[in-house]
């Protein structure tokens, strides 16, 4: 009393620093009471010695009506020390809640609380457990018809399911473990329900490289075949298909997921860690998937994303000042509709996008606008209201420029982040989930208002089953009716609701942490700039146009987003193959040549190892010393060339050397531009001076050539004439008798010689 005296008459700081050298030194003099200091207080040990885990499994109805009956079932577990006698598993009903904050509030409290949590229902429903021994679970399931509830008015009412009991050291009664949700109670459909959108994302990460195969369809390489895995029974994509075509939601897809999965249709090739590409064996799973999209998505709507599903943020805080980046966004956006309605025979509407997180500034807004969509899907938790409404407004907020800002509810859309493996995580959530829609509804306003649900874009499978519980649990529509994502952002915005764009300093800096940094974009444009040179030599230039664009796009996917790595080996490796092509067409490495005389012919040879031809390319020789080694009448000559496919093309200038010696050449290929194309190829010339002395012998040696040709000439006259006489002495055949002769006066020598 006489410290506290003191206190009182004292300035506040001194008092609180002669306070605090009091409690050093009897916390240092004196170990015992700093035992007790530190020594858990009876409650916190009795807690430890008593503890327990309350888990709920499922509970259905998850929004029940008049006449139902609720069904809680769940798990309990003794983490205590010791054993628990004569316990049972009670239902606590409490008050209708105010308002969203106090969902929240409930959801996060932990512990029993006697006086804020209300007492059980009719023990007659309780579930008795005579033991339960440490360490040990006991299942249970809660029967009870709701009408025992005493559910008076329309509203959100908390659950809480306890376990009481008693232990040697604590003998009588006690609540040991208690868990909490919510029970959504609108038995009747209100006079007013809100429209609910839920958006249903089919994203996934990048699979195709720029690498395609010399067929006529230019089979695509993939960087693994891991995406079968998503598309198979149990997969990811294919639960998402599955449970998505019977709920009412708005379907948003990355039209680079439909044109992959495509072509593991029309078959591809996966990347092996030997180099050599092998075929990929998923081609049947692909099939399957995508027959299923396409039944599932007909009468509903559907919005494609641009291309790739590109990273907004990352383009308006480091791209956007790398010339030619924000050039990309249009044609990504042309490709969605195209690869939409190509692959899934519905139309798509490309008025959409969708920021990561839903998180804006103003510059994101510009980037996103600039691909041409007047919509961005953005959420409360960046586009925050001020409270003066009292309620929440539509999604639609228009703010300026002709572009609305399309909100979605940030409570919503993140319910079911983290794992929702664990069967009671995904109950506390789904009901979580339905509270706070019912909740919405319930505000004081007149006005009929939207709201959207902008999920995680690629949701786990437990994420998805999770989802599709909680739209379920709204089917009933009691208090939402379902919604689409065009519906949604024509709706009529509420005048006092909040539309100022939040600046650049607001964005979260977890957010930014992830995002694609300038260096990213620098490379994608080298990439982008060796593809203009090279595309302009093809005679088909599209075989490379349409997969290295797409892959452009690809290179800023929101898909990068926390695997830096991954992505710079992606952009490596794209650049390193677009050089590998380009490095097919080149000038072949010619060795030295000698020029003996003022004048000779050079050949250098153009090889060009693609599948197609290439032309306007000017191959181009140039003398290091034009007084000594002249093309033409200049020091360089250049001449067009045209190479077919996996051919090679030798091109020949003329050279003049004015004297002797050696004089370096080098040949380069150029684009009909004046861009140098490839490496340069140097080579030496010796240009050899002929003397007088030289021309002598050359002119001896011409002489002697010829006087041996007439030599020869004259000797083939002689022998042609001997042969021509001996023919004539021959008998012939006009003067042999072929008749009876007279000897008389007659002489065989004197016939023959006439």
């Amino acid at each position: 009393m006489a410290e506290a005296a003191d206190i009182q008459g004292a300035s506040p700081a001194p008092v609180r620093r002669r306070w605090l050298r009091r409690a050093i030194v009897l916390l240092a003099g004196t170990p015992v009471m700093a035992a007790l200091v530190y020594s858990p207080a009876p409650e916190a040990q009795a807690v430890q010695a008593t503890g327990v885990d309350v888990q709920l499994t499922s509970m259905t109805p998850a929004a029940p009506v008049k006449g139902d009956t609720l069904t809680i079932s769940g798990t309990v577990v003794n983490t205590g020390s010791e054993t628990i006698n004569d316990a049972h598993v009670g239902l606590r009903v409490g008050p209708a809640l105010a308002d969203r904050s106090s969902i929240d509030e409930a959801a996060e409290r932990n512990g029993f609380r006697a006086g804020a949590d209300p007492g059980e229902i009719d023990p007659a429903y309780a579930v008795k457990i005579a033991s339960l021994p440490s360490k040990v679970h006991q299942d249970f399931t809660l029967t009870v018809p709701v009408n025992k509830l005493e559910l008076d008015k329309d509203g959100v009412y908390q659950l809480g399911v306890s376990l009481s009991g008693a232990t040697e050291s604590r003998p009588s009664e006690q609540v040991l473990g208690i868990k909490r949700t919510f029970l959504p109670w609108q038995p009747e459909a209100a006079s007013k329900r809100s429209q609910l959108t839920y958006a249903w994302p089919l994203i996934s990460t990048t699979r195709v490289t720029a690498e395609t195969g010399s067929d006529e369809l230019q089979t695509p390489v993939f960087l693994d075949d891991s995406l079968a895995d998503e598309l198979k029974p149990g997969g990811r994509l294919e639960q998402m298909v599955t449970l998505g075509k019977d709920l009412p939601i708005t379907w948003v897809i990355d039209p680079d997921l439909l044109y992959t999965v495509d072509a593991m249709t029309k078959g591809y090739r996966v990347r092996t860690p030997g180099g050599k590409p092998v075929q990929g064996k998923n081609k049947a799973v692909a099939e399957q998937w995508l027959s299923s999209l396409e039944a599932a998505v007909q009468g509903k709507k559907v919005v494609a994303l641009p291309f790739a599903d590109p990273d907004l943020a990352s383009l308006a805080h480091h791209g956007k000042d790398v010339s030619g980046t924000l050039g990309q966004l249009r044609p990504a956006t042309d490709k969605a509709k195209q690869a939409v309605e190509t692959v899934l025979h519905v139309t798509a509407s490309t008025d959409f996008s969708w920021p990561v997180d839903g998180a804006i500034d103003p510059s994101i807004v510009n980037v996103a606008t600039s691909a041409g969509a007047h919509n961005v899907l953005t959420r409360s938790d960046s586009l925050v209201e001020s409270g003066a409404l009292g309620y929440t407004p539509s999604a639609a907020r228009p703010i300026g420029a002709g572009t609305t800002a399309v909100v979605a509810d940030a409570e919503l859309s993140t319910a079911f982040e983290g794992d929702m493996l664990n069967a009671g995580t995904s109950t506390l959530a789904v009901q979580r989930f339905l509270a706070h829609s019912l909740a919405l509804n319930l505000q004081k306003t007149d006005e009929q208002r939207s709201f959207v649900v902008a999920p995680p874009r690629m949701p786990t499978v437990s994420q998805v089953q999770t989802m599709a519980a909680a739209v379920r649990g709204l089917q009933a529509g009691r208090w939402t009716q379902p919604g689409d994502l065009e519906a949604a952002a024509a709706a009529k915005p509420d005048p006092g609701a909040a539309t100022q764009v939040p600046g650049a300093g607001q964005y979260p800096e977890a957010l930014r942490k992830q995002e694609l940094p300038v260096s990213a974009f620098e490379k994608i444009r080298s990439t982008q700039n060796s593809l203009d040179h090279f595309k302009v030599i093809l005679a088909a230039p599209d075989r490379v146009e349409i997969p290295f664009g797409n892959t452009t796009n690809r290179e800023m996917s929101t898909s990068w987003r926390g695997r830096p790595e991954e992505a710079r080996l992606y952009r490596d490796q794209v650049q390193d193959y677009l050089i590998g092509l380009t490095e097919k067409v080149k000038v072949i490495p010619k060795s030295d040549a000698t020029l003996s005389g003022h004048s000779a012919t050079i050949p250098v040879s153009v090889q060009n190892s693609l599948v197609q031809d290439v032309h306007d390319l000017v191959l181009r020789v140039k003398s290091a010393n034009p007084t000594r080694l002249m093309f033409g009448d200049s020091g360089q000559a250049e001449q067009q060339v045209t190479v077919q496919g996996d051919h090679t093309q030798t091109v020949k200038f003329t050279a003049n050397a004015t004297a002797s010696g050696p004089v370096e050449v080098t040949a380069q290929l150029f684009t009909k531009d004046g861009v140098p194309y490839g490496k340069e190829r140097r080579f030496t010339v010796e240009a050899t001076e002929i003397t007088p002395t030289v021309m002598l012998v050359i002119a001896g040696g011409v002489l002697l050539l010829v006087l041996a040709g007439i030599k020869m000439y004259a000797s083939r006259k002689r022998v042609a004439a001997r042969a021509a006489a001996e023919e004539s002495t021959q008998p012939s055949d006009e003067s042999t008798d072929t008749g009876p002769q007279s000897t008389e006066g007659s002489g065989t020598g004197e016939t023959v010689d006439r």
